[in-house]
């Protein structure tokens, strides 16, 4: 199993009520999984357990075999770097970068160097044609969703995390956007653990997970 959650609970800090209480959950390696649920079910809470920004208070999670909570906190950034991809909501894009360096970032901090023809290749494969020195904030709301999962791939990561990346689109790009990145993590061999709430989006992916039945505690995110 790629992900395994075992009793897994999570509270912040100066509270007891749990935010999560998931008694099992795991995802395998090659699996794409459409998480879904209503905002305040715990999704973001649950992104930021799996991609180690956030430990348990108690139970198992570990990822490719590894126990988060036993790596500290700079060797969690390196694991991150090194094994996942992250496409946050808002894209995280840096404004001032070009594409590429945008893009450059991922392989560099997983110690990954990528060369220009590979950043090309990717781009296209996401149907993106456009200058690779073009900055960050001269592109348009979809340019940049795809520059988020070129970044977010191009090093091949084991596992990638995608969180409400489709909530500005219209249907028809966001059925074509589905399409790109279901190829590329089909081509990878990617893991894909998908966040939505908008579960029209569920029949795109081999398995469909509510949250808010997993999550026995039923707390805000």
């Amino acid at each position: 199993m790629l992900v395994h959650l075992d009793h897994l609970r999570f509270h912040y800090p100066g509270s007891d009520q749990s935010v999560l209480n998931i008694p099992h959950w795991s995802v395998d390696a090659g699996e794409t999984v459409f998480l879904h649920g209503a905002s305040g079910s715990g999704k973001s809470t649950l992104l930021n357990l799996l991609s180690g920004i956030l430990l348990p208070s108690s139970g198992s999670l570990r990822v490719l075999d590894t126990a988060l909570n036993t790596l500290s906190s700079r060797r969690r950034d390196a694991f991150r770097a090194r094994h996942m991809g992250v496409v946050f909501q808002q894209f995280n894009l840096i404004p001032y970068l070009s594409v590429i360096d945008n893009i450059r970032l991922a392989p560099h901090f997983a110690h990954r160097p990528c060369s220009i023809d590979q950043i090309q290749a990717m781009l296209s494969a996401l149907d993106l044609e456009i200058a690779l020195k073009q900055r960050a904030s001269h592109l348009s709301i979809g340019q940049q969703q795809r520059v988020a999962i070129a970044r977010a791939m191009i090093h091949q990561p084991a596992l990638l995390i995608v969180d409400e990346p489709t909530s500005s689109l219209d249907e028809r790009n966001r059925d074509r956007f589905m399409n790109l990145l279901l190829e590329q993590v089909k081509q990878q061999n990617s893991a894909l653990i998908f966040v939505s709430h908008d579960a029209e989006l569920a029949r795109h992916f081999s398995r469909a997970d509510n949250l808010e039945q997993l999550n026995c505690a039923g707390g805000p995110s």
